[in-house]
């Protein structure tokens, strides 16, 4: 008997949405370890050369021209791609997908971004039958997400439930479920044996991310970071951020044995274990990890859009507070040198975002056990009577011949 597929599919704009994919795929092997999951990046998969070199515009415009991108993002919140938006999409990125579909052949599709989501809600109308589901990977949903096509959403917070619900989304077709993430963040572990293992001082840490695209502090604020290292322990963890990463590395405030400068790397999830106060841009992925781990937070000012909106939920519920000036790094910072705050105000928030029936309640397995139970009704059929396999709709040729490994 065929084991059951899932394929996941995102695209590179940030990281958050590919791992919260990557986060899904892992959560959904521990809860059940016969079902495989593929994740792809479908742009950059079928088009190497042309997708980088979008995403490297957009992630140009997004530095130097916010204001452009808040404009964008606001005038269109309420649209839904258009018809022609969607064949364009499908004409230039995309027309090999159905190709992808079959080959794969995935007993359930989900997106955990919008452009993938409306092609594969685009081959649904032309005969498709795999269900459908959509991962909202924020803490808010633009209209772009929405397609008549989805068998179901999975949403953040009762708030972005109410949003598809305003937008004509049946109730039916919603289900809260949190951002999932990676099994590893679904625990806490201890913090003085792991800062040991680590080669740390057990000391008021801070740890300071940025997501993949790095921590976006001018230098004025690095230095007043630095010259707490005596007091309180500074983790940077600045993904791809070479430039900043080098350059911090060169000044002689951050030569301190109680900073440390990482670019990328896995251990993000014993990082959280170890600090007592996350500083980090508001990202739906990183906020949501470190909501896992009952983490506070502190925000830098947010970039136009989501980041915006999931700022406002997290400092509305409690769990962080935006950084507006200098004097909110200096107050936090004396609070945790002084050993007041952090561990207190961790623990009694761990508590809160874990109690049943909480307004904010987090359980961090749940994404991935919806999706199990999703799963199997549908998958109980597809073992006994295999899908048809789907070819309408190729125009292109080029991934004849070539096998896609699940």
């Amino acid at each position: 008997m065929r084991k059951p597929r899932v394929l996941l599919l995102s695209e590179g704009f940030g990281t958050g949405h590919t791992q919260a994919a990557h986060a899904l795929a892992s959560g959904i092997k521990k809860v059940s370890p016969h079902v495989h999951s593929r994740v792809i990046e479908l742009g950059k998969f079928l088009n190497p050369t042309m997708a980088p070199l979008i995403l490297s515009a957009y992630r140009k415009t997004l530095t130097v021209q916010p204001k452009l991108v808040s404009l964008l993002y606001r005038t269109q919140y309420n649209k839904s791609l258009n018809g022609f938006t969607k064949l364009a999409l499908h004409r230039i990125f995309y027309t090999q997908t159905a190709q992808v579909v079959s080959q794969l052949k995935p007993d359930a599709v989900i997106c955990t971004h919008p452009f993938p989501n409306a092609v594969i809600s685009r081959l649904k109308r032309q005969g498709l039958n795999i269900p459908l589901y959509t991962l909202v990977t924020d803490y808010d949903v633009h209209a772009t997400w929405i397609n008549p096509e989805v068998n179901k959403y999975l949403v953040s917070t009762p708030q972005v439930k109410a949003l598809l619900e305003i937008r004509g989304v049946e109730p039916s077709r919603i289900q809260i479920t949190g951002i999932p993430v990676h099994p590893d963040f679904w625990e806490a572990g201890d913090k003085v044996s792991l800062r040991q293992e680590m080669g740390l001082q057990n000391m008021p840490t801070a740890l300071l991310m940025g997501g993949g695209w790095g921590l976006s502090f001018d230098e004025e604020h690095m230095k007043a970071l630095a010259s707490w290292a005596d007091r309180v322990q500074l983790l940077f963890c600045l993904g791809s951020n070479e430039k900043m990463i080098a350059k911090l590395k060169e000044m002689p405030c951050f030569q301190h044995p109680n900073i440390r400068i990482l670019g990328y790397t896995r251990e993000v999830s014993k990082l959280m274990d170890v600090s007592d106060v996350l500083i980090t841009k508001p990202g739906g992925m990183t906020c949501t990890e470190a909501l896992a781990k009952g983490l506070p937070m502190l925000f830098v000012p947010p970039l136009p859009g989501q980041e915006e909106e999931n700022c406002e939920y997290f400092v509305q519920a409690g769990y962080g507070q935006v950084i507006h000036s200098a004097d909110v790094i200096t107050n936090r910072f004396k609070h945790l040198s002084e050993q007041v705050y952090a561990p207190r105000y961790a623990e009694s928030q761990l508590k809160s975002v874990h109690k049943p029936g909480s307004r904010n309640t987090y359980d961090p397995t749940c994404c991935a056990q919806a999706v199990h139970d999703l799963l199997f009704p549908a998958t109980a059929e597809v073992t006994s009577a295999p899908k048809e396999r789907f070819t309408a709709g190729i125009g292109a040729t080029s991934l004849s011949g070539t096998r896609i490994p699940f």
